[in-house]
This record gives structure tokens, sequence and C-alpha cells, in this order.
């Protein structure tokens, strides 16, 4: 039985997320239903069968080898949080014509729903798909004032009919005038697929300065400090957010070992000096927050390293899930014990797999 593999959480661990749909532990194990020969994920809405009924497994290669079907309603066999293609074929129309106005005629005459798609772009981006359409819009203009090209040039280039509706769109977006453009600066988001859930990720030109997994409980404070520290989050895609997908894909893949996207990060000195130390670890590495206290040579600071820790803002990228309790415990990890566990497990797996590749460059 799956159940007792030790690369497994406890049962009772594993039988306490099924039953709160958890989706920390997205892609850390799938339920297996013996009644009725069906596996799901952890987050499965469907009703939850009786303990002894249940059998979990790592993967779904697994449970597909003990004889077990995919569930219909939570389609174990895809990616946590994959973009649906009807979705992908929409965000690459609107990439290919940003400027375009839509209509809910012109979604229809793509065989789309326009309810079913503002409901999704809801859900996934907080917003409806108009309003993703004018945030893109915005964010342009933007860029393009600050590249100094006048307002009433970016207003008519980016589609608006006048001066005005350009200059009050851009005050209920962005809280100030068009000529104060240069004091904002715009943070680029998008939502990554991974085997252990959603995560969101936000770049500037100096690099990524957020990823984190969607169901973080300080996310929300995270991107409020960022709003105060002047960056306005804008939908579409950008060079830094591309690359850190694609590496994103290899890490988990097991192909890389060393992120190279380019990651700016925000924090006191001592901060920084923490998650430059997380960045000296190598990738199969652990350590305790003690010993990067004494590395620091601040031996008795190793619960201010914790906050730190809990402070970096770029999960995986600067891999902070390589830091354990002074007894070898996995604590402290926003994304969740059991997506520690699953990190800490894949690089052990995959050390030696693949050569290591150039230092993690990070901008001041």
């Amino acid at each position: 039985m799956s159940t007792d593999d030790p690369r497994l959480p406890a049962r009772s661990e594993m039988l306490t997320a099924m039953n709160s749909r958890d989706s920390s532990y997205e892609g850390v194990f799938y339920t297996a239903v013996k009644t009725t020969g069906i596996f799901c994920r952890p987050t499965c809405t469907a009703r939850k069968p009786l303990p002894k009924n249940v059998d979990f497994y790592r993967t779904v290669d697994e449970a597909l080898a003990a004889g077990f079907r995919p569930c219909k309603r939570c389609r174990p066999l895809q990616p946590p949080a994959q973009v649906p293609r009807w979705v992908a074929s929409l965000l690459a129309a609107v990439e290919a014509d940003p400027m375009r106005r839509w209509t809910d005629e012109d979604v229809l005459a793509r065989g789309l729903d326009p309810v079913r798609t503002r409901r999704w772009f809801k859900q996934h981006f907080g917003m409806t798909f108009h309003t993703y359409l004018r945030s893109r819009r915005l964010g342009l203009a933007l860029g393009s004032l600050q590249l100094g090209d006048s307002i009433d040039g970016v207003a008519y280039d980016h589609g608006y009919e006048s001066v005005s509706g350009f200059r009050e769109a851009f005050r209920k977006a962005f809280g100030t005038t068009p000529g104060q453009g240069d004091e904002l600066t715009p943070l680029h988001f998008d939502r990554l697929a991974t085997p252990l859930g959603p995560m969101i990720a936000m770049a500037e030109e100096r690099g990524i300065v957020l990823l984190e997994f969607v169901d973080r409980p300080a996310l929300v404070d995270e991107l409020a400090e960022l709003r105060r520290l002047g960056y306005r989050p804008l939908p579409g895609s950008h060079s830094h957010l591309e690359q850190l997908a694609e590496e994103l894909t290899a890490y988990f893949a097991g192909n890389l070992q060393q992120f190279t996207v380019p990651v700016h990060m925000l924090g006191t000195p001592f901060e920084m000096a923490v998650w430059a130390a997380l960045r000296d670890l190598s990738y199969g590495e652990t350590c305790s927050y003690g010993e990067i206290a004494e590395q620091l040579g601040r031996p008795r600071a190793s619960r201010a390293v914790g906050r730190a820790n809990g402070r970096n803002w770029i999960s995986i990228v600067v891999p902070c899930h390589r830091v354990l309790g002074a007894d070898g415990s996995l604590t402290g990890y926003g994304g969740g014990k059991a997506r520690k566990e699953y990190l800490l497990r894949l690089e052990r797996e995959s050390v030696g797999k693949v050569g290591q590749l150039p230092l993690l460059q990070v901008a001041s």
C-alpha cells in the first residue's frame, strides 16, 4: 500500500489535509478511494470518503499503476492551476493587440461565454476580463509616459477617446495624475502553475520582486507593502516572468540547480545579509537558523534570522526552504511544511542529475 511510502506525510496528516481541502498539499499526495476506484487531488470538492476506504499515493503514475482512475471533477492529471486552452488562446490574442477594446460580442465571436470568462479572470487574477484589459492598457501607457511621451499622445495611442478620460482612468488606477507617473514603478505580474499549486510572480525592470504560493497567508500584507513602496501591480507579460516560468519548470523536473533570472530584493541590511547567505546554500544542502547567525557574526541572532527568512518574498529562487530548525525540524516555511518537505526531497533526489549552473545574481 503506497500509504506506507516513507516519502509521504503521516497518514493522519494527509487525512486532515484531505478533509480540509488544504491547498498547501497540492502535488504532495493523491487520494485514492478503494470503493470507487477513483483518485483525486487533496483539494477535490467531491464528498469525502471514509478514512478506511482511502489510500494515498505520491504521484499520479503510482495511483494509475495501482488501477485507479482520475477524478473527472478535480482532474489530477492536469498540473494544478493550469491555464485552460481557451484562456491561453484569449490571453495570446490580448498580447498580440493589447490596445484593442474588447466587448462581450468579441468574446462570443471566439466561441466563449462572457460570464464564464468574467468568472475565470475574477477567480484567478482578482479582476474581471475587461478590468484586466484596462489594467494592461494603462500599464503600457505608464511605460510610454516614463519614456517621455506626451500625455496627449499617450492617451490617443492607447485607445482613449479623450485626454480627460485618460486622466480619470489613470487617477483611478494609480491614485495620481499622468504627470506624476515617473513616481510610480510598474510591477508586472502573472500566475504560474507548479506541481505544488499556483504561484504569483511579480517583476520590475531590475528583476523578480515576488514569487509566492497564492494561498500564503502573508501574501495580502506583502502586496499592500509593495503598494506603499510605490509599486503598481499590472497584469501582463515581462521577459523576467517568462524566464522565471521556464526555470521553474526545469527546477521541478529536477533539471536545474541554480536560477539565473534576475531578482530585486527589498529589505534592511541585515535581511539582505540573511538572503545572501540563503543564496550561498548549495542545491540539496540545508542549514539551521543558528548556523546562519554564526556565519553572519551574530551567534545570538537566530530568531532575527528566522524573521528575515520569513520576510523573503521570493520563494524557491531564494531558497529559504533549505533552512531547518536547530533539531532538524521542518519549521518556518510560509508555503507550508508539506511543500517544504517536497522541495527538499526533490533536491536530494536530483543532486548530481545536472551540472551546477552559474550562481544566482541578485540586483542591489
